[in-house]
Order: structure tokens, then sequence, then C-alpha cells
């Protein structure tokens, strides 16, 4: 792999606003990324020991209307795993995959290292309750928290901040989660 795509992913972190968008776009252009599937392109192979699961949430999104290009791991530097488009617009998400019952608390504050959104691939049973008020302490306790994104079955929940700390949000996501 080129070392500029490193030193592109590498400098997102330096980049604010409508620098930071452009430089998602120039990345996502680059000419080391291949098609995988449809609608999903990858600098990465199996060979990576993330790859089956990044390439599983990647399909899913492709199901929500997403482009998906996975995202190397940068020697060095804590990155994200994807960046999604969807009508021209580039966001930049840190995959956290939950297969198992344990608090997903520590799991979203790891992500936020390397990027302020969040996609929660679930691929167990969850309390939704206990999920919610996840969230809700996320968006609290750091500021810089954009979006979580959730996969959970064939439905997709996009949280924000705004939402997150609405009234009534804990028994409205219970609702909507556990159709």
């Amino acid at each position: 792999m080129d070392d500029g795509l490193d030193i592109l992913i590498a400098n997102l972190r330096n980049l604010k606003g409508a620098a930071f968008w452009q430089q998602l776009a120039v990345i996502a252009s680059r000419p080391e990324f291949k098609q995988v599937e449809e609608s999903i392109y990858s600098v990465i192979g199996p060979e990576t020991p993330d790859y089956d699961r990044q390439l599983d949430a990647a399909r899913k999104a492709v199901l929500f209307g997403y482009t998906v290009y996975l995202l190397p791991n940068p020697k060095a530097v804590k990155s994200a795993d994807f960046i999604f488009q969807r009508k021209g617009v580039y966001k930049l998400f840190e995959l956290k995959t939950i297969t198992g019952q344990n608090s997903v608390g520590n799991r979203i504050m790891d992500a936020l290292d390397q990027s302020n959104r969040l996609l929660l691939n679930m691929c167990t049973k969850y309390n939704p309750r206990k999920l919610g008020q996840e969230i809700i302490k996320c968006f609290k306790s750091h500021d810089e928290c954009r979006e979580v994104l959730i996969f959970h079955n064939k439905q997709a929940f996009s949280i924000t901040r705004q939402t997150a700390l609405q009234k009534g949000f804990g028994a409205r996501f219970c609702r909507l989660y556990g159709k």
C-alpha cells in the first residue's frame, strides 16, 4: 500500500470542518481502493485481522444506501475503519462488532479515540435499555462524539447528540430497538 494514503489518513486528526470532509473525499478517490463487491472498496484484504467483521458491516451499510471504503490502519496511528458515502456526504466511522452480553460502554469509549462517529454492529441480542443508557452516557461524557450508528437485525439507527440527549430518548429507543 502507498505510504501517501497512510499520511492522508493520519492527517485527518489535524483537520476540522470543510477541510476534514474534503480530505475524506480525497482518500476515497485514491486508486489504491479496489472494488470488493458492489459499493464496497478496500485497500485491505482477508489477511487483515478484522477484515471479515469489517466486510460484514460494510455489506449491511450497502443495504442502507452507503458506498463503503474499508480503511487500513496506518502504523502507530489510531484511525477509523470506514469511510461511508451517501448522497455526496462522507463520514468516518469506527466499527465495534458486539457479539457478547457484556456492556458496550467500554467499547464505545475506546472507539472515540479513532473517530467521532461510531458504528455498532449488533450481532447478538442486547438489552435495549442498557444500550440506550450507554449511548446517552457516551454523548454526555464526550463532547466530540457526533453520531452512533447501529445495525441491528435489518434495521439501522442513526443517533445524534441532539436525539440522544432529548427527554424520553431511552424509552423511544427501547421501543424502536425492540422491534
